[in-house]
This record gives C-alpha cells, sequence and structure tokens, in this order.
C-alpha cells in the first residue's frame, strides 16, 4: 500500500503541474490578446482638417497675486451657457462628475450645479435629446448611482455608462487575470470597505476595488450641441473645481467630427443607435472668411499627430507644453530629440504633489523633468505654483516665425493615456502666427512663464529631483500600466 502511495504521488505532481500550465498559459494567452486586440470602430479617431475655423480658447487659473489666492474661472460658465442656448441637442462627454472627497475640505458644488442646468434644460424642453456619458468611476465602479445622476434619469436625461471592456487593457499583468478570473461575477449595491475616494462616503464593495485596479478610463471631456462645441482638460468634479485648465470652443464642420467621435464610444458601450438618430443634421453649418484649420483627434491619433509636429520643429522654433503628466517614452525621447536640434522646449508641469488632499511623490514629473533638463541647454522646466489644487491643462502649442499649431484637450502625455487604453478627445489647430487663437496662446504662456500679473509658476530648482528610485518607479509603472497615471 505504502508503494502504491508513493506511485500516485509523482502521477498527482504531474498532473498538477499540467492544469497549473493550461491556467498560465490561458492567462497569458488573455493577457497578451487584451493588449493588441483590434480596438473598436470609431475609436482612435482622426477628423478631416477643415480650413477656416471659428475657435476661442478659455483658462481657468489659480494664482497668487499680493499674497492672496485668485481664481478666474471661465470654462463651465460657458459650458452651462451652451445648454442654456441649446436649441437642438445636447451630448455631453465628462469623466469626472462626483462630489466624492476627503473629509475637511470644501469646494464648488460644481457636479451638482451641472446636473441642475442640464435637468433644467430637459424639463424646460421635453422633446430636446440630452445625452451624457460618463466613466464608471462616478459609480464608484457599480457599488451606486449618485443621486444627481439618478434625478438626471428621472428627468429623461439618457445617461450612458461607458463600458470600457472592448478597449485595450493598460494594467496587462493585472488585467489578464482580472478577465479570466473575477470579471464574470456581478457587483451588487452597496458594499462594506471604504470608498477609495472620501472616508465619508457609503461604502463599497471589493468588486469595486479590483475593477478599479483596470487603471483605465473614458478620460475624454466634450460638451456638444447644434450650435458648436467645447474640448477641455477640465472635469465637473468638485475637488477639481479650482483646478488650472483649457478649453476650446468652435463651430462648424468640426462640431460633426467630434459628434461622430462620441456616438462610436456610446455604440462601444452599447448603446441603441437610435440615441443619436438624425443628431449630426441637426449640427448648424457656420460660414467663416479665416482662421485657422481645425481637426478632431482621439485616442492613439492624438500621439501620432504631436509626435509628428514635433518633428518637424527646427533650430529657433519653439515648443511650449502645458501638462499635469508627462511621461510616455515616445514623447519624451520626440522632446530629447527636439531640444538637441536646438529647438526651444519650455514645459509648465505640475509638481504631482498632492490630489485632492493626498500627498503625492512628485511621479512622474519630476523625475521626467529631471531626464528632460539633463539631456539638453535647449529644454528648460517651470513647475506651476499650487495651493492645493493641481495644474491640470494638458496643451502644446509650436511656433516658427510663419506658423502655428496647438495640440489640447483631455489627453495627458502617458502610455494611458495617448496608445488606445483610455478614450481621450483633443483638438488640433493650424494656422498664422497672426491668428487671433495663437497670438492667446503665445500670451498665456509668457504669462505664466514671465509671472505678469500674478505668480503663477517657480523656477525648476525649486523642486528638483534626482532620486534614483523614483526614477525607476516611474520608468517602471509608465511601461507596465500598474500606476494611477
Amino acid at each position: 500500500m505504502f508503494t502504491k502511495r508513493l506511485e500516485r504521488k509523482p502521477l498527482k505532481r504531474y498532473r498538477a503541474a499540467k492544469i497549473i500550465g493550461v491556467l498560465l498559459a490561458v492567462y497569458g494567452a488573455v493577457m497578451i490578446y487584451h493588449v493588441y486586440k483590434p480596438v473598436p470602430e470609431g475609436i482612435s479617431y482622426k477628423g478631416k482638417e477643415h480650413i477656416g475655423t471659428e475657435a476661442e480658447v478659455l483658462f481657468d487659473l489659480t494664482y497668487e497675486k499680493e499674497g492672496s489666492i485668485q481664481r478666474e474661472q471661465a470654462i463651465f460658465d460657458k459650458v452651462f451657457q451652451m445648454i442654456e442656448e441649446a436649441d437642438e441637442f445636447v451630448v455631453i462627454d465628462m469623466f469626472l462628475f462626483n462630489e466624492e472627497y476627503p473629509g475637511g475640505l470644501e469646494f464648488t458644488e460644481l457636479s451638482g450645479a451641472l446636473a441642475d442646468k442640464l435637468i433644467q434644460k430637459k424639463q424646460a424642453e421635453p422633446g430636446m435629446p440630452v445625452i451624457f456619458i460618463t466613466d464608471r468611476i462616478n459609480s464608484v465602479y457599480g457599488s451606486r448611482t449618485p443621486e444627481h445622476i439618478k434625478q438626471m434619469e428621472e428627468a429623461g436625461i439618457t445617461v450612458i455608462w461607458t463600458d470600457l471592456k472592448p478597449l485595450r487593457d493598460s494594467n496587462p499583468i493585472y488585467s489578464g487575470l482580472w478577465r479570466t478570473a473575477v470579471q464574470w461575477f456581478g457587483t451588487p449595491d452597496g458594499g462594506w470597505l471604504p470608498s477609495p475616494f472620501s472616508e465619508t462616503s457609503d461604502p463599497v464593495t471589493l468588486r469595486s476595488y479590483l475593477d478599479l485596479l483596470n487603471f483605465k478610463a473614458n478620460h475624454r471631456k466634450t460638451v456638444i450641441t447644434g450650435q458648436e462645441a467645447l474640448v477641455t482638460s477640465a472635469n465637473p468634479h468638485d475637488a477639481s473645481a479650482y483646478h488650472s485648465n483649457t478649453a476650446f470652443i468652435f463651430q462648424g464642420e468640426m462640431v460633426k467630427d467630434l459628434l461622430k467621435s462620441e456616438q462610436a464610444a456610446a455604440e462601444m458601450s452599447g448603446s441603441d443607435p437610435a440615441v443619436f438618430e438624425n443628431l449630426e443634421n441637426r449640427i448648424k453649418p457656420k460660414e467663416s472668411e479665416g482662421g485657422p484649420a481645425g481637426q478632431v483627434l482621439t485616442e492613439k491619433q492624438i500621439k501620432y499627430q504631436l509626435l509628428e509636429d514635433l518633428s518637424a520643429a527646427g533650430a529657433g522654433d519653439n515648443v511650449w507644453i502645458g501638462m499635469f503628466y508627462v511621461a510616455d517614452r515616445d514623447v519624451m525621447q520626440a522632446l530629447k530629440e527636439a531640444g538637441q536640434r536646438k529647438v526651444n522646449v519650455r514645459l509648465i508641469l505640475d509638481v504631482n504633489q498632492e490630489a485632492f488632499g493626498r500627498e503625492k511623490i512628485g511621479i512622474p514629473n519630476r523625475p521626467a523633468a529631471d531626464e528632460l533638463v539633463n539631456s539638453s541647454e535647449h529644454i528648460q522646466v517651470k513647475w506651476y505654483r499650487t495651493n492645493g489644487e493641481q495644474y491640470h491643462t494638458k496643451m502644446m502649442y509650436i511656433e516658427n516665425e510663419e506658423e502655428a499649431v496647438i495640440n489640447g484637450g483631455s489627453s495627458n502625455y502617458t502610455r494611458r493615456n495617448l496608445d488606445n487604453f483610455n478614450l481621450e478627445s483633443n483638438i488640433v489647430f493650424r494656422g498664422s502666427v497672426d491668428d487671433p487663437l495663437m497670438i492667446e496662446m503665445n500670451e498665456y504662456f509668457h504669462k505664466l512663464w514671465s509671472n505678469e500679473e500674478g505668480l503663477y509658476t517657480e523656477d525648476y530648482e525649486v523642486h528638483q529631483e534626482d532620486t534614483a528610485w523614483k526614477y525607476w518607479l516611474y520608468r517602471f509603472q509608465e511601461a507596465t500600466g500598474m500606476s494611477s497615471f
């Protein structure tokens, strides 16, 4: 009997090893497929370049002047105006749309104000299509539906929760396990774990935490009506209300392209195509005698275009970047090569030192900035002076003696934002340096860089950091997707 037991043990070990091998093979196949699979139809969209686009730019700025904090906010005033003046439809796609933040802090009730404005519009004009697309982060990944979103649905507003499963996986080591073993279980209402965003909020489920670790999002921030459209870096999120941001407003054929990109996101999420039926035909044409060429870009098309424009910059040209996160290796390489070609590269970056009352360690911007500054004397960095808020802008401006180009919107310069993992929306404008839009962009960057009329930025040396472990941590996180940036 003892001999038979000994004979069975190698057989059991063999079977166990075989099962483990099969499971690892399945896990590996799932992981690899969902990194390289085709993107859904209409995602990674490149609109036509429309000549003579009528456009303007708006800025939200928080800064210090004469010892007191100043807040200039124009973006959501414009959003509210667009909703009020809409006479055909309203389509909005916003990432953060909630009132959750750590206790002890006070912010403007921005999410509730936007919800109220949409509800008022729907009640005043019940037959008007009002569509709101948003990310599941606002439900804490299925644990609950926020009260203001419930009220929107009750008012007849079409709310579309983005389904991100068709997108590629930004954190494949984890998401391979998620897709293989976890995603099949539903998320019940309620929960027993503290909210990851606020200790004063209702508890959430373990499944919500497991979903969060996939680290991808519908990160777009757009507003579309029959008259005009807006693409911004700003979120209607209470704790984000004081962030410094930018927004671009435009009219004409570009509005149709932006609407197409939003319809693709909605249909990817299972929305009935009839929801968007005939909306494109209700967009009013806009005649323009001049103005820059404009183009809508989403997802990886944003990256292709910014790399192309960076590579075209020559000695003596100016590259200005205002950015919340910079880490993408292709962008970093393009910036270093531009500096080596004697392009004047100047970046205004967020210090990455805190988020909604929670302290951060400066990743990725501080080690990334150190890498850039040490690569060329033609690359300079300044930090935006924040006071509890963030420099949340995501924008590049390139100019030579005759022409200029703007690339701005929702996308940070990270692998997650630029490589078809997140949903993102950016706008590109191209034209004469004498165009009013380009002049305003130039003045914006010079004002912040030189601290004209207030204290906006501080020298690179104030937050300079060349800590080796932070450098390698940011490189590891950027490469693997095991991070929140």
